[in-house]
């Protein structure tokens, strides 16, 4: 765990917050030495561990693809990822490719709340605004995707999410978009993912970044029979959010039919 959160100027940044409090650190916190965050990912490395690394800021974003950088020269082939990725400075974007690093994404947050817009984007300023979530930008640059919920921080509901990363506004079904805005006006439109891109990351993507990949994530003759049935075709549901699971297969064996 590289920094904390935007919030409370926790999160490391390249450059000082707008408007910090007086008491607080104006770049954020690298809660590890970045010389000391190489070491350890490269002894990790060495010892064949796949490395998971939560990074917010842009600062933090760019320390840990730097370890996992030595990590790559210690030993390569290895599954790494960093999660969160609030904000991630454009020169970075296409690395998470060239080291083969998953970003690991929780896509519900990628909309306009009234704490994000209140409370989060004054820190940025307009200028940092633009690289908020880059979901579209690391997947534009080859990036590999998985995504998630941070569950319990977050809601675990996928169907939310996936509207969420698609549209960039939250769900009418999820209470827990909040504001004026936050299910009219996108954030970031241009960040925003296809269909296929959010289900991949959600199935394919999180298979692989969990080690699983040899038996799920995808629906295929040999692997687990972990099948959801929704109530609509997705590909053309206007609010993906608003639709319900008829049914829901584990390993072959019906768990639950509505």
């Amino acid at each position: 765990m590289q920094d904390g959160i935007c919030e409370n100027c926790t999160a490391a940044m390249l450059q000082p917050y707008r408007n910090a409090p007086t008491d607080a650190d104006p770049r954020g916190m690298s809660f590890i030495d970045p010389e000391e965050l190489d070491e350890v990912c490269g002894l990790l490395a060495r010892h064949g561990f796949h490395i998971h690394m939560h990074a917010v800021g842009d600062r933090a974003v760019r320390e840990c693809l730097d370890a996992l950088t030595a990590a790559n020269a210690e030993r390569p082939g290895l599954h790494h990822q960093i999660a969160h990725l609030d904000i991630v400075d454009p020169a970075d974007v296409p690395r998470f490719a060239e080291l083969g690093v998953t970003a690991n994404i929780q896509a519900l947050w990628a909309r306009r709340d009234i704490e994000i817009v209140e409370r989060k984007l004054p820190l940025l300023g307009p200028e940092r605004e633009r690289w908020h979530f880059p979901f579209g930008s690391l997947a534009a640059a080859g990036a590999q995707l998985a995504m998630g919920s941070d569950w319990p921080v977050t809601d675990p509901n996928p169907l939310w999410a996936l509207h969420t990363a698609i549209h960039r506004t939250g769900s009418t079904a999820d209470p827990h978009a909040i504001g004026p805005d936050a299910r009219t006006v996108p954030l970031l439109a241009q960040q925003a993912l296809t269909l296929r891109q959010a289900l991949d990351a959600y199935t394919s993507g999180a298979a692989r970044v969990t080690h699983c990949a040899e038996r799920a994530g995808t629906i295929e003759i040999g692997k687990d029979a972990d099948l959801v049935v929704l109530d609509g075709n997705i590909s053309d549901a206007p609010d993906i959010g608003e639709m319900e699971v008829q049914s829901t297969m584990v390993g072959g064996t019906m768990v639950f039919e509505r």
